[in-house]
């Protein structure tokens, strides 16, 4: 009950965000939201599933890249149509890629989905007239619900419109994977993570549960990096280089792959410190690494993993000295 209710208060402060703060920090807000989207679609793949994928990154990109062909192909500035682009992309590239990927695990599958990754970056950098090479592909300003809202400029239609689309976007596609990991399907993939062969013994379609985990988180992918693309105006190739992958995979470990929300928090958080850092000094890759690394060494479950355990050890405790407290029964 706790954690809903603090859930609320988190959303609210979002929403009322644009009130109080400067826009500069909402326009550090947006990459949280689309990274959350992401993060919970990967999560959904790599903590429900036990599948680490180190090529995650080019669904983001896709997703960049296809809400820039929605303009400049079809001349359609529309958000939505961007992002029914995105998803029809999304399918068409994860469906082959799933059929094949899922077929193993462990480091196979983490190799091999890097392999794809690096072999869509080589295709957007190197077809120069198709994808713009190292230039990447413009994404314009979109309409919002077939609305111009040509009263804003850049900034206020980012910090304003486009901010609480995103925010609302976030917060329906939370729901939904909340309730697809809650369900039946969502029990299914977490035993094909527990024990592959038990789950097949109990008729559990491990195959099949694994291919539509990587289908789904591709989605996931692909629609934050429609909000990337429109809050950088670029689709640009390193969008799905291997360091971006990694990136992926770090902040999901800094939150806490085991938690629900846990990759979302840990969103935040390397948005937040890379930001400050990178206001602050030169130096600043040095300081990220080592203050995520010192987290990740205090806290190997994540953050919301060790506030977790903090919280089972302090019930622990309590329930120990109520039972000291307790008056010995009479033997007589």
């Amino acid at each position: 009950m706790m954690s809903r209710i603090l859930l609320v208060v988190c959303l609210a402060a979002l929403a009322a965000a644009p009130l109080v703060l400067p826009a500069y920090f909402l326009t550090v807000l947006i990459p949280f939201f689309a990274y959350s989207i992401i993060l919970l679609g990967f999560n959904l793949l790599f903590g429900y599933g036990g599948q680490l994928s180190f090529g995650h990154a080019m669904f983001v990109a896709a997703g960049a890249y296809a809400a820039a062909a929605s303009y400049s192909i079809l001349g359609i500035a529309s958000f939505e149509i961007m992002l029914a682009v995105a998803i029809v992309a999304a399918l068409c590239l994860s469906i082959p890629l799933a059929l094949v990927a899922s077929r193993f695990t462990g480091i196979f599958f983490g190799v091999l989905t890097l392999s794809f990754g690096m072999l869509l970056h080589s295709i957007l950098f190197k077809f120069y007239h198709l994808t713009g090479g190292e230039s990447g592909m413009r994404v314009p300003r979109p309409t919002l619900l077939g609305m111009e809202l040509d009263m804003y400029n850049k900034t206020g239609f980012l910090t304003g419109p486009f901010y609480y689309y995103c925010l609302i976007l976030l917060v329906v596609l939370g729901y939904i994977m909340w309730r697809l990991v809650r369900s039946p399907y969502g029990l299914h993939l977490t035993a094909s993570r527990d024990n592959p062969v038990k789950a097949l013994y109990l008729g559990v379609r491990v195959r099949w549960v694994r291919t539509v985990a990587f289908i789904v988180s591709a989605v996931y992918g692909a629609i934050g990096g429609v909000m990337l693309g429109v809050l950088t105006g670029l689709a640009d190739p390193e969008l799905s280089y291997w360091t971006h992958s990694g990136h992926l995979v770090f902040m999901t470990i800094l939150g806490g792959y085991q938690q629900f929300l846990g990759p979302a928090v840990g969103s935040l958080v390397m948005i937040l410190v890379q930001d400050q850092l990178m206001a602050e000094t030169q130096y600043w890759r040095f300081f990220v690494g080592l203050a995520l690394a010192l987290i990740v060494i205090a806290l190997p479950g994540g953050i919301l993993g060790g506030l977790r355990r903090l919280k089972l050890k302090k019930e622990g405790k309590a329930h120990a000295d109520a039972r000291q407290r307790r008056p010995a029964r009479s033997t007589a």
